[in-house]
């Protein structure tokens, strides 16, 4: 059983050569007492005084002059040690759990992940998409290293970092009677109640930005049918079941082929934000930050 550890043998390498055990704290990022305390630990795990005190200055005498280069060829081979590993670990495979709500996996993790393997090609990804809430639980219960959502975090625990900013829209069929009337006039407030409306289900970060944004001014917002998933939303809408709020970056396509139309409204214009979320205090490992500057960098271009 080893009774010598790297660190007493870093804290007597200070002291003998900064000459007292206030200087070599500051080296070593200690206390006084807790650097004393660390070269008694060494002294008798030794069984043997390394230092004499002359005046206010500790001088190794013929033990820790023994001592003293066997501690330093010792340090030096532990860096080249973490030296090499850190190198190797630098291309070594590494696996990130990462969970995201359901629009943000489908249509903006892609393009990070796409950024990710060419500058990160070592670095692989777990992705679990889920609604807003499992992704806040998966982060909490530590079940995945990140995850992403939509809309506000409800967990005390997590720190959230804002990411991206997305608009929703209203959005109905294209050949829909309401997109005419839009036409000749942006719709109001009582051509909106009477619609047809196909939400997420509750727990859903769409589902709560959806109300958050629209209920101040109609007041009420029945479903006509809830689904699981924003993309089944949007295909049910072109078919012509009803109208739906749901994310530009989601509808942008069916907007682009003629199947979806963006309903003008005398609403004020309505966002909300992408953020990412971590379990509180958890230190992010080059790997986690190296795909957080991904996620920046998307939000960039």
């Amino acid at each position: 059983m080893l009774h010598l550890t790297l660190r007493q043998l870093e804290i007597f390498c200070a002291v003998a050569q900064a000459g007292s055990t206030v200087a070599a704290a500051d080296a070593v990022a200690l206390s006084q007492s807790a650097t004393s305390a660390a070269l008694q630990q060494l002294e008798q795990a030794m069984g043997a005084q390394l230092f004499e005190r002359v005046g206010r200055r500790l001088a190794l005498n013929d033990a820790g002059r023994a001592l003293l280069p066997e501690a330093l060829a010792l340090l030096e081979q532990a860096r080249g040690i973490e030296q090499a590993f850190s190198v190797r670990a630098a291309s070594l495979p590494v696996r990130l759990r990462v969970a995201a709500s359901t629009t943000i996996g489908t249509y903006a993790l892609p393009a990070v992940l796409a950024h990710l393997a060419r500058s990160h090609p070592h670095l692989s990804v777990d992705l679990q998409i889920a609604n807003t809430r499992e992704v806040g639980q998966a982060v909490e219960s530590l079940d995945v290293d990140l995850g992403l959502i939509e809309g506000t975090s409800h967990w005390p625990g997590l720190e959230v970092e804002p990411w991206m900013r997305d608009e929703l829209v209203i959005v109905a069929a294209a050949q829909d009677p309401l997109v005419q009337a839009a036409g000749q006039r942006p719709l109001g407030v009582a051509a909106l109640r009477g619609a047809r409306w196909l939400l997420r289900e509750s727990g859903s970060g769409t589902r709560e930005m959806v109300e958050h944004a629209l209920l101040p001014h109609l007041h009420q917002l029945p479903a006509a049918a809830t689904l699981g998933s924003s993309e089944a939303i949007a295909r049910c809408v072109a078919q012509g079941l009803g109208v739906s709020c749901l994310s530009r970056v989601l509808v942008q396509a069916l907007v682009a082929s003629g199947e979806l139309a963006v309903l003008p409204t005398t609403l004020p214009r309505m966002w909300r934000d992408f953020s990412l979320v971590q379990r509180a205090g958890k230190r992010r490992s080059p790997a986690l930050a190296a795909f957080v500057q991904a996620c920046r960098q998307h939000a960039q271009d």
